[in-house]
């Protein structure tokens, strides 16, 4: 029950963020590092990417679709992690601090959060909540 209700949530969060992605990318691209090819496909592609795997994450069709989702979210999670904290560095440069301390190590730490969640959530770990 715990999961199939955090599963839902985290569904919602990742279709949100997709959804936000696609309608104002500017966000995003204001904190892309700059080594990132086509930061415009990028943020398109990953708000692609979250709408997808937030809806296969709650099909209730296929375990095998649901998984692979839920892979895809981790990966995702991982991969966006560089332009997390491209976006800390840059937010404590500036004179006031940007959004601040209280904002990016929570942040910082919620992503690994994020991708066991994906991955619990989704049913492709039970760790470390698995009874023997």
């Amino acid at each position: 029950m715990i999961r199939t209700g955090l599963r839902w949530l985290l569904a919602a969060f990742y279709a949100f963020a997709g959804a936000i992605h696609l309608a104002d990318p500017q966000p995003f691209l204001s904190i892309m590092p700059g080594w990132v090819p086509m930061p415009h496909a990028v943020v398109f592609w990953t708000g692609v990417a979250e709408l997808l795997g937030a809806a296969a994450l709650v099909q209730p069709v296929s375990l095998a679709l649901r998984r692979a989702g839920a892979i895809g979210l981790a990966a995702y999670a991982v991969c966006v992690f560089p332009a997390n904290i491209h976006h800390f560095a840059l937010d404590m440069a500036r004179a006031d601090g940007g959004f601040g301390l209280g904002y990016h190590i929570p942040r910082m730490i919620a992503q690994p959060i994020l991708v066991w969640l994906a991955l619990w959530t989704g049913g492709v770990t039970d760790w470390p909540l698995h009874r023997r």
